[in-house]
């Protein structure tokens, strides 16, 4: 799998073998009792993991040189902002489901280690297709560009689509299997009441998060494959991204609701990679049915540093300007809040002077 890897595989299968160890430690070992972690927890194993990925980074880049450093970089911060997205959809799972909050941090564990085999599974996919047939480009980079559409739809709508899929998965699965609607048997998957073998919601949120991981595979690793197609480094930027997400669910839950554009800036971050997933396939064309199976020429390709500076700034300007709009509304609603407060105070009249003689006069009359 790692033939093409800068390094040895031998090296190769130790660095992967040493991040998911620590990775498994970390959801299964530290995640494993049911509690809400605090945010000294969260916070510190949260930059011990993105400490881990920006060394890991600096590694690449001296031993590999900086093409391969910057796509790393490039790979692991697009992966990254996906997986903080899909935080978005975790928080509308949970509270479909009414996960009590101590039990949540097992469900994430659950959704972290399927995650972990299907991003796996996917890339070997991936690599395998890419070095067999040059036109799978194509493929990524057109359904990369319809994923930004939908994204771009899906957010300008609020994320109601997102909701209603997974009341359908939720629905689906409550057809087929008998389930309990009762958390008091924590995290058990099945239980047996009244003689009756019945499933647990534990057992619906580990189906909800296996199948929202899936279609999650299905964007991320096309659009990490635009980026680089070392196998070594789409595997390692992809255990990274998943490093710490339990973490940053507990830690930035409530602030995700802050980063109103994000769903926006990963549309064009999708697009963009799409794009130049696309001018990559034009480039080392070979359909016989496109430009008689020759390249285009005039086709760019696109350097890793312009990549890397385009993610950087959209995630950048994606941001700041969903501090400023928040911040904005914050202070809207605020002084909205004063004036009602206000107006409950004195009245609509106001409480003393010509307001309240006019009042006194119309009652009066």
């Amino acid at each position: 799998m790692f033939d093409n890897a800068f390094v040895p595989a031998s090296t190769a299968f130790i660095f992967v073998g040493a991040m998911i160890v620590v990775l498994l430690f970390d959801v299964i070992i530290l995640g494993r009792r049911p509690h809400v972690p605090s945010n000294k927890e969260t916070g510190t194993a949260l930059g011990l993991y993105v400490g881990l990925a920006v060394a890991f980074g600096i590694y690449v880049w001296v031993v590999g040189g900086h093409q391969l450093g910057g796509e790393f970089f490039a790979g692991w911060l697009t992966e990254y902002s996906l997986s903080v997205d899909n935080l978005f959809i975790f928080i509308i799972i949970m509270a479909n489901l009414k996960v009590p909050r101590q039990y949540q941090q097992y469900a994430l564990l659950i959704g972290i280690v399927i995650a972990l085999i299907l991003r796996a599974i996917f890339i070997m996919l991936g690599a395998q297709a890419i070095e067999a047939w040059s036109w799978v480009f194509y493929i990524f980079g057109a359904f990369l560009i319809y994923t930004a559409v939908k994204l771009a739809m899906e957010n300008v709508g609020d994320h109601e689509d997102e909701e209603e899929e997974e009341s359908k998965i939720i629905a689906i699965a409550r057809r087929i299997l008998p389930f309990t609607d009762s958390w008091d048997h924590g995290k058990k998957l099945s239980v047996v009441e009244n003689g009756k073998r019945l499933f647990t919601p534990m057992l619906l949120v580990i189906l909800a998060l296996g199948m929202t991981d899936l279609l999650f595979a299905l964007d991320s690793i096309p659009a990490i494959f635009g980026l680089t197609q070392d196998p070594f480094l789409v595997l390692m930027a992809n255990i990274f991204a998943l490093m710490g997400l339990r973490q940053l669910y507990f830690l930035i839950g409530n602030l995700l609701q802050k980063l109103v554009y994000l769903g926006i800036g990963l549309a064009v971050l999708l697009a963009f990679i799409g794009l130049k997933l696309i001018f990559h396939a034009m480039h080392v064309n070979e359909l016989s049915f496109i430009n008689n199976g020759e390249p285009f020429l005039w086709a760019p390709e696109i350097p890793i540093w312009l990549s890397l500076t385009v993610i950087i700034g959209i995630l950048a300007i994606t941001t700041v300007a969903s501090l400023i709009k928040t911040g904005r509304d914050s202070r809207k609603r605020e002084r909205e809040q004063l004036e009602l407060d206000d107006v409950s105070d004195t009245g609509f009249y106001g409480s003393d002077g010509e307001g309240s003689d006019s009042a006194r006069t119309t009652d009066k009359g």
